[in-house]
């Protein structure tokens, strides 16, 4: 009960302060963290009509959170490899990118920062539109592309159409077609100086600079993840696949 009564009255600019999380947990129940700095959780929770300890316990469940290996991912399906991803995009696109958008356009920079974050606040829009392209363009042609190899497998098609199917848009183009986020962060990156910023920075810029550190880290490992265990997977499916056809038709 003690340690539940001290996170109510400390302020909110403090419990971001010591752990950066808190601001993305808050926003995840409708909290700008930076418009409240300075008043005590219980008062915020008050006025969001949210209940501190939900928070409190959300905090919690977030920080035992565990990402799967690549071992781990590696040694599932690949349905399971796929539904992973596609849970990704959708964490990424619902909670990730709309918290970095929420401080970018809602804090008020001080006049230090004033130019940098204009040049952020028409850089980022674009970052994020080019991103969810990139994530439909994905989920459209290379995960649509596994589901028909699979149906292949089982057998749903004639001879016929099973081979038109495989011999039409082949994963090791979708591969070599495959962008790297990172690049697409590239003009972030150099315009925050590698996420640098001094001791003294305000508390809501090394917010922003930790969570955009922390979402080109995700984007890094979940290419590699694509690009080191899903296509080789998809192309060993499709190999097999084909050879199987092949076989089928040889024989009849």
């Amino acid at each position: 009960m003690g340690a539940e009564s001290e996170y109510n009255k400390a302020l909110v600019g403090d419990l971001v302060s010591e752990n950066y999380v808190f601001a993305s947990v808050l926003h995840y129940f409708g909290i700008s963290f930076y418009q409240y700095q300075t008043q005590s959780l219980e008062e915020v929770c008050k006025k969001h009509k949210v209940h501190p300890n939900q928070l409190i316990a959300e905090l919690e469940s977030w920080a035992l959170r565990k990402e799967p290996t690549n071992e781990e991912l590696y040694l599932n399906p690949i349905e399971v490899l796929v539904a992973y991803l596609k849970r990704k995009h959708y964490y990424f696109v619902r909670q990730e990118l709309p918290f970095l958008a929420n401080i970018i356009s809602g804090i008020n920079p001080e006049p230090e920062y004033s130019a940098l974050m204009a040049d952020l606040r028409i850089m980022f829009p674009l970052f994020v539109e080019d991103f969810i392209h990139h994530i439909h363009e994905e989920e459209n042609r290379l995960f649509k592309r596994i589901e028909l190899l699979q149906d292949v497998e089982a057998g749903s098609y004639s001879l016929v159409d099973a081979l038109k199917i495989l011999e039409r848009d082949p994963v090791h183009l979708l591969a070599d077609a495959h962008e790297v986020h990172d690049d697409e962060m590239e003009g972030i990156r150099k315009l925050t100086t590698d996420y640098t910023l001094p001791q003294e920075a305000p508390l809501t810029m090394k917010v922003l600079y930790h969570e955009l550190q922390n979402f080109e880290t995700e984007l890094t490992i979940h290419a590699q993840i694509e690009d080191e265990l899903l296509f080789p997977k998809a192309i060993q499916l499709e190999r097999e696949a084909l050879r199987k056809i092949r076989n089928k038709i040889r024989t009849n």
